[in-house]
């Protein structure tokens, strides 16, 4: 109604529960949270990893990698385990038999008693030093040698593939488990030296890695189940062999493999090149060690990255602005060994 001094309906807020003053309520504000804790009071800060891992270096006696009790998903080679902590023995799901095809390739694969189940022999293929070799050999193995023509050897061999008359079929490698191959290096009296694989894609640096691990006294290399290559006939051809010597663990999810292997006494080393730790003289190279080794693109993933110990970093100059997994792998591995011999 005109002049009515009533407020119209919702225009006033009614409070809801009792009204107080300011009273003091931003003083817990004003106060602030207390001094700043000691950087290696900080769990998640480099100095507070370092100050964990030498607790935990001190706990195992100074000597690491001595279990003190199973962990969870850890089981016997009666029962492959299925837990975070590792993965199934047996191949990648749908991976069938490898072919590795070339001259000096086969012949190098049969030399270093690679698994083979079939030797492919292109039909009127000139019998040279190398054919001759790899047919004695497969024939001493007691592999079949089978004559084909050379179509069947082109779709063998795949698109890009260049087999020179010969092939070799691989069966699906059969993956070792990571708490498994822990133990058997720790009951051989050895220090463990493991690499273990972030984001690689490429078959070629697995297999330069496995061939790193071998020459420079690693014991075993760690792949991912997901988003990783597995060992393959690219892999098998770039290892030179070495993958018939070194095994190649699978790890159904490897933040929580690093974790159980952390458990166990092993020191967990990141490799990038903006890391807090420098990579000569390492001061850990005596202990128990698996080396992660991040993609060329995007470097090591930020939960493995928060798993780790210490993320080291290889000196290099302004020149070169990074190196490739392989290499940074094997200048790591030379530098642990050199150490090692050393003490």
């Amino acid at each position: 109604m005109k002049g009515s001094s009533k407020p119209r309906a919702g225009a006033v807020r009614k409070a809801k529960g009792k009204q107080v003053g300011s009273g003091g309520q931003g003083r817990q504000a004003l106060e602030g949270k207390g001094p700043t804790p000691k950087a290696e009071d900080r769990a998640w800060h480099p100095a507070g990893k370092r100050k964990a891992a030498q607790e935990r270096y001190a706990a195992s006696g100074g000597k690491g990698g001595k279990p003190a009790g199973k962990v969870a998903g850890q089981g016997s080679r009666s029962g492959a385990p299925r837990g975070a902590s590792g993965a199934s023995r047996r191949s990648k799901s749908g991976d069938e038999s490898e072919i590795v095809t070339g001259r000096n390739s086969v012949v190098e694969a049969l030399r270093t008693r690679i698994p083979a189940t079939t030797l492919y022999v292109a039909a009127r293929i000139e019998m040279d030093d190398r054919v001759k070799e790899a047919m004695k050999i497969a024939t001493n193995r007691g592999i079949p040698i089978l004559e084909v023509m050379r179509p069947e050897l082109d779709r063998l061999a795949g698109e890009g593939g260049v087999h020179q008359g010969l092939a070799l079929k691989v069966p699906p490698y059969e993956y070792a488990h990571p708490i498994e191959l822990l133990d058997e290096i720790i009951a051989s009296d050895e220090t463990p030296l493991f690499v273990a694989l972030d984001g690689i894609t490429d078959a070629r640096n697995l297999g330069a890695i496995i061939r790193s691990t071998a020459a420079f006294g690693g014991q075993g290399v760690i792949v991912p189940q997901r988003r990783s290559v597995g060992v393959n006939a690219g892999a098998w051809k770039t290892s030179a062999g070495a993958a018939a010597r070194v095994p190649v663990a699978m790890a159904s999810n490897l933040t929580q493999t690093l974790k159980a292997l952390k458990e166990r006494g092993v020191f967990v080393l990141g490799l990038d090149g903006d890391g807090d730790v420098s990579l000569p003289g390492l001061s850990w190279a005596e202990r128990p060690i698996v080396i992660v080794v991040g993609s060329e693109g995007k470097g090591l993933s930020r939960l493995v990255a928060e798993t780790c110990d210490a993320i080291v970093s290889i000196p290099i100059s302004a020149a070169t602005e990074s190196l490739n997994a392989g290499i940074a792998a094997s200048v790591t591995l030379y530098e642990i060994s050199k150490l090692r011999a050393g003490k």
